[in-house]
């Protein structure tokens, strides 16, 4: 039986420390000198939706390290959903390739596809999760500290899809997540419901809260994201009006661990949700964060198409 790769949800938290760890291994290889062509022959196609620098050149090299081929398809070229069904698209590109990453606006497209697809599919982003970007800030705390459990994350912003992919997956290896929001603008009520179930099992706990202050007093890792995303543009004036109280500045950053990390999964709008000085200053992991991105997705594309347990 085929295994999509959905939402971080949708695994236990012995999958998700084996995916890490099997990161760290395959880094450490294509560090060292290079990957061992497990992918030799598979063919990975990558639907956009929506354009994006990390998703496309991380998955393509990714497949290339690993020697296998990517195919980027663009919006234009598929017009999924409009100029052909789903349902077709994924009938037709899973006789051709041997998996499909695709990068939609809403959810519901890379669960049609998952499910009338015959090989893996990867939720590349969608408008409810972004669980590559989630394994791969997982694989970051986890170089930084040791460890996932215990660990005490801060995130500061709009209660999105990343903050959804965090709230799974710190919630299922015992991760102590403290959401800041404005107002209107926390992360969804069943996703919280689902994040404090794992979390319950795991010892770690999940809290949501309005004041930025209090969400990093004791951080570990301060998280934070665009305040307007792709899709949002409509709300841009309203949002830049609401959300100047959670900007990740020095005097933030001050209220947490000394030790602490600042992350942000980029593209960043500095001056907006994070100034200059923090991105480019001493604690910021951004970039090595934004590297993980590839090493992530590698092992998640060796569970699926070499069919590593």
């Amino acid at each position: 039986m085929k295994t999509d790769f959905l939402s971080l949800a949708d695994l236990s938290s012995s999958e998700i420390i084996g995916l890490i760890e099997r990161a760290v291994a395959l880094k450490a290889e294509w560090k060292s000198g290079g990957n061992p062509p497990l992918l030799a022959g598979k063919t990975l196609a990558m639907v956009f939706q929506k354009p994006s620098l990390r998703t496309r050149v991380s998955f393509e090299m990714a497949m290339r390290h690993l020697g296998g081929a990517a195919m980027y398809l663009s919006p234009d070229e598929i017009g999924l959903g409009k100029r052909e069904s789903v349902a077709d698209v994924a009938r037709v590109l899973s006789r051709y390739v041997d998996g499909i990453m695709a990068r939609v606006f809403a959810h519901a497209h890379v669960v049609e596809l998952a499910r009338y697809s015959r090989v893996p599919v990867i939720n590349g982003l969608s408008d409810y999760s972004h669980p590559c970007q989630g394994l791969a800030d997982l694989l970051t705390i986890y170089e930084k500290f040791g460890r996932l459990s215990g660990v005490r994350l801060a995130y500061v912003g709009d209660g999105n899809n990343v903050l959804t992919s965090l709230l799974f997956g710190g919630s299922k290896v015992g991760m102590r997540i403290v959401s800041a929001n404005p107002p209107g603008y926390e992360p969804a009520q069943e996703v919280l419901e689902q994040a404090r179930g794992f979390a319950a099992a795991s010892g770690g706990s999940v809290d949501v809260t309005h004041d930025a202050h209090e969400a990093v007093r004791g951080a570990d890792v301060i998280y934070t994201d665009v305040w307007t995303s792709m899709g949002q543009e409509a709300e841009r004036e309203q949002r830049l009006r609401v959300f100047p109280p959670y900007q990740v500045n020095s005097r933030l950053v001050s209220g947490a661990q000394p030790h602490v990390v600042v992350m942000h999964c980029l593209p960043a709008h500095r001056g907006e949700e994070i100034t200059d000085e923090v991105i480019d200053g001493p604690h910021s992991v951004v970039f090595d964060q934004a590297e993980n991105r590839m090493h992530a997705q590698k092992a998640i594309l060796v569970r699926l198409l070499a069919g590593e347990a």
